[in-house]
């Protein structure tokens, strides 16, 4: 069977990840933070690591930084909130070997987990695009797969560049990036905070401080302006 380690801030997800891979994968250990997640990976020694982007202690980037420079070569599959351009390239070039999103099911999770480990680069269908414009080769969409093969060519018709420097996108941090793309397409305060594992009250309180940050003065303005510069 295969082995997996968990690497999410968020308790109530690594739960929900573990009941859903149950007798599919062997889960090995779990961490919340990147100096746990560094030490768990390198005494456990999984097949695979699904790994949080965003976290507060460095993220994604700095646990797979940490156990390359161990020495250790485990296999990344980036499960992350964010479907940004940024995030899904970064991951990538720190030597993540895929990259799907939380909105994935159980099924296909258990799948992706298990094409990785078999050498397969994968992707939920609308990020290939990124990682194929990130690195142009010729032949750069040599061994990328998507979770869902019917939407490949979906993927690269779909796909969107990293959006240009921009003082007030600037302004935003990682988390409001997060619950601006959620405010975009019509998410409720109620299903922000589900879908990112936080309060109403907290999602209340980035929606402000997007609003000011932006100089928008209501939602409706705030998703035009995030459409404007394909932040949705």
């Amino acid at each position: 069977m295969i082995t997996v380690f968990l690497v999410d801030d968020h308790s109530v997800f690594r739960a929900g990840v573990r009941a859903e891979l149950s007798g599919v994968v062997d889960v090995v250990g779990e961490a919340g933070t990147v100096g746990e997640a560094v030490e768990g990976i390198l005494a456990t020694g999984p097949d695979v690591v699904l790994l949080d982007v965003h976290m507060p202690d460095g993220g994604g980037c700095a646990v797979i930084r940490g156990v390359r420079g161990a020495g250790s070569d485990a296999i990344f599959l980036a499960l992350s909130v964010s479907d940004a351009a940024e995030d899904v390239i970064a991951v990538i070039r720190e030597g993540a070997r895929g990259y799907v999103t939380k909105t994935i099911s159980g099924e296909e999770l258990a799948d992706a987990v298990r094409r990785v480990r078999d050498g397969d680069a994968v992707f939920s269908p609308r990020l290939a695009g990124f990682v194929l414009d990130a690195f142009c080769a010729p032949d750069a969409g040599a061994g990328v797969g998507v979770v869902d093969a019917p939407e490949a060519d979906a993927a690269v018709e779909t796909q969107r560049s990293v959006p240009p420097a921009d003082p007030l996108v600037d302004a935003l941090t990682r988390r409001e990036l997060e619950v601006l793309r959620l405010l975009a397409r019509g998410y409720t305060y109620r299903e922000i905070g589900a879908e990112l594992f936080i309060s109403v009250k907290t999602v209340e309180t980035h929606a402000s401080n997007i609003l000011r940050k932006t100089q928008q003065s209501n939602r409706h303005a705030l998703t035009r302006w995030a459409h404007s510069r394909k932040l949705d």
